[in-house]
Formats: C-alpha cells, structure tokens, sequence
C-alpha cells in the first residue's frame, strides 16, 4: 500500500518546477509523476483528466488550486486516492458580494498584464505576495517561478483563472475525508494563510496539521526540506 505511485498537482501557471525539489525525497519510496492541466477551464475537468490518465490507486498530493483539483478527485473517485496532501490552499467557493467582486478584480487585472504585456511581466507583478517577503531578493528562487509561468500563454492563464472563479465548495469533501491527509501551508502565506488552514482542519479532524516556518505561498520551493519531511510522516501514515 505504501509503495503506491504518488501524483503530484500544480496549482495556477505551475508545473513540475514546483515539485522539483521535493523528489530527491519523495521518488526513492514513490514513483512520482506531475499532472498537467492542458486546456481545462474547470477543476472538474481537470479532476476527470487525472483520473483518466491515473493509476488504479494512488497517493496524490496538490498544491494551491491543484488541492482544489485534488478535492475534486476525492469527490468524484475516492475509492481510488490512498492519502491525499493539500498545500497552500482552500476550499471554499468565491464569495458573495464586493468581497467575491474584489477577487475577480485582482485577478482579471493580472490577467490583463499578461495579455497587454507577457506573462513574464504578470508574474512578476504576481510573486510579490506569494513567496516569503525575504525571498523576493533570491534572484534564483524568482527566475525559477518566472520561467515557469512563462512555459504557459495568457490563453491557459485564462482559463485556470475561469476554473478558480467558479471553484465549488469543498466542505463537504474535507468532512468526509478518511483517508491519511495532510493539511500544509506556509506561516506567512497570505494568499491562502494558516488560519484557512485551521478551518479546514477543524473540518477534517484527523487530518494532519503542518506550518512551514518562514514560508510563504509556494513553501514547497521556499522550504524543500520542510515540506518534504511532512510528506513523507505523512506518506508513512499507515491506512
């Protein structure tokens, strides 16, 4: 059971870059493999993808929207995911009213920038509130996210941001969760912050708890090292 393949989701413009650093970790116990989205507009279809091209059974672990896509798989499948990880995430739907109106603001303000200026030029503008603030001056952490935002065009932009704005309510899934989950993110997270991360804990009881220290968003690059060792106290959860 504990030698099962393990998937690996990438959130928003990610890809395996996210999870490069984990794997010197993580591939000597699991086959290890990154999804990739394509041309899905929602998380539905990109859950419906993975499991097309997923083994029988497997372990999956998803960071930012790619823990919503990992939900949407639990949702659809769960007889077939063996542990799940959801870092740096959440899970409830887009809010009502001039808070839900703000999200789509910002987030079609960034899709602007990359459709009037590159991608390269929206990541930029994007990163500064997604790595801890200390980590805006590592150049080579900065070119990394940088490069691999530029791998995708602001048509895929688009249409992963369609899929978060229209993101369904996962309470129900957190709560019937009975597998061995990890619930992760990093302390200075801000776009998705601990406290999102406690609520989804409080949902999901026997799930496991994790904050990275001095971590922000995208903490599986920031603090390999961390988030692997929580991975795998996780992964050697026995069902």
């Amino acid at each position: 059971m504990n030698n099962l393949p393990l998937l690996l989701v990438p959130g928003l413009m990610c890809d395996h870059t996210v999870w490069n650093p984990l794997l010197p970790q993580l591939s000597p116990l699991h086959a290890c493999s990154v999804v990739d989205h394509g041309d899905a507009d929602s998380l539905s279809q990109m859950a419906v993808q993975l499991l097309q091209d997923a083994p029988p059974r497997f372990f999956m672990a998803g960071h930012s929207m790619g823990a919503r896509v990992a939900l949407e798989v639990l949702r659809i499948a769960p007889e077939r995911v063996a542990g799940t990880a959801l870092l740096d995430t959440g899970y409830l739907p887009k809010l009502s009213g001039p808070a839900g109106d703000d999200e789509v603001r910002k987030r079609m303000a960034l899709l602007h920038i990359a459709q009037d200026q590159g991608v390269r030029a929206m990541a930029l503008e994007w990163v500064q509130g997604m790595v801890h603030p200390d980590r805006l001056k590592d150049d080579e952490l900065i070119e990394r996210i940088l490069t691999m935002f530029e791998r995708k065009d602001a048509t895929v932009f688009a249409r992963q941001l369609h899929a978060l704005i229209h993101r369904p309510d996962a309470s129900d899934v957190l709560s019937s969760l009975r597998v061995p989950t990890l619930i992760l993110c990093g302390r200075q997270d801000f776009w998705s912050p601990p406290s999102q991360h406690e609520a989804m804990h409080q949902l999901s009881p026997h799930a496991t708890l994790a904050v990275i220290e001095e971590a922000g968003h995208m903490a599986p690059m920031e603090r390999p090292e961390a988030v692997a060792a929580e991975m795998l106290r996780w992964l050697d959860t026995k069902n």
